[in-house]
């Protein structure tokens, strides 16, 4: 019965980072940007959302709020990049650690509970029954998240078939190309990050409003999380096929991710080493694809091979 109820939250909570992770893909898969400012753009709109709702704000006004402060996370961490000639990499960190104050300003503390507050799952979880197999909690999470997502992936699914998102998805590939195409590739690369960062700093709101808090340390980590679930969406369903295929398959893995997880943690795991297995984890899902890729490489060569010596002893 533990492990039911573990994995009707484990789901809960796949849908919900699944959206971080959907932020993550934009910069790590289509615009080949490695962007660390994703610890400091999720606990910003976790903090945004919960200093709102406290406020009286509704909870829901709160989450596109979040949204907008993500989108002004990944506008700095653009204009590093892009203007002030900062590497990806360094640019990404020199925004975390900026964040890392800003949140504390936003929240005016490290720690803000919202457990006596409405959060749109509470009031969810008020209006739905219980099932039996499954809480009104736990269901009215599962629901939220999957709208939100469903909203997300359409958007995106949208929004990457316009000249502006094809543009962006054109740099990830080849910047000389866009350019000579009289792209600017600074404008792309800031309005990917934006869009990345919006939608991790949405993550955060929803995580925050379900979990009854906010933290200006919850998003630490959280880079490693989201791709542990790119990772394993890729390695179950294949780099190939249709862009929204791809999209369903990152929040597919992140809900993998969080049942692995919780079943781990049944066992018997110490949470204190959740973050190593998490990285073994993305390892050895890096690791596959190449294995089988080497693999089969060998098989058509032994099939080659063959072939040729078939072909000499004919002659």
């Amino acid at each position: 019965m533990a492990l039911l109820f573990s994995l009707e939250g484990a789901i809960g909570q796949g849908v919900l980072w699944g959206i971080m992770a959907l932020g993550v893909y934009i910069t790590f898969r289509l615009l080949d940007f490695a962007d660390l400012t994703v610890d400091g753009s999720f606990a910003t709109g976790a903090a945004v959302s919960s200093v709102m709702i406290l406020m009286g704000v509704n909870p829901v006004v709160s989450v596109f709020a979040a949204l907008l402060a993500g989108f002004a996370a990944g506008a700095v961490t653009g204009f590093f990049n892009t203007v002030c000639k900062i590497p990806p990499i360094l640019a990404g960190i020199l925004s975390q650690i900026g964040l890392y104050s800003i949140n504390l300003m936003i929240m005016g503390k490290s720690n803000i509970p919202l457990l006596n507050s409405d959060t749109m799952f509470k009031t969810m979880g008020n209006i739905l029954p219980d099932l039996g197999w499954i809480t009104s909690t736990y269901l009215g999470v599962i629901i939220i998240g999957v709208l939100f997502v469903i909203l997300v992936i359409a958007l995106l699914y949208w929004f990457f078939g316009t000249e502006l998102g094809a543009s962006i998805r054109a740099t990830g590939n080849n910047q000389h190309m866009v350019r000579a195409n009289g792209v600017s590739t600074n404008m792309t690369t800031i309005v990917a990050l934006m869009l990345s960062n919006g939608l991790i700093a949405m993550s955060g709101a929803l995580v925050c409003q379900q979990q009854g808090y906010a933290d200006v340390k919850m998003g630490i980590g959280a880079i490693v999380m989201a791709l542990a679930s790119i990772v394993i969406g890729e390695t179950i369903f294949g780099r190939k096929g249709g862009f929204l295929r791809r999209l369903i398959s990152i929040v597919v893995g992140s809900i993998l991710y969080r049942i692995i997880v919780s079943i781990v943690l049944q066992l018997g795991l110490n949470p204190d080493y959740l973050k190593l297995f998490t990285a073994l984890l993305v390892a050895a899902a890096l690791t596959v694809p190449v294995l089988l890729e080497h693999s089969s490489q060998k098989k058509a060569y032994k099939k080659l091979t063959e072939a040729v010596q078939s072909v000499e002893e004919k002659f």
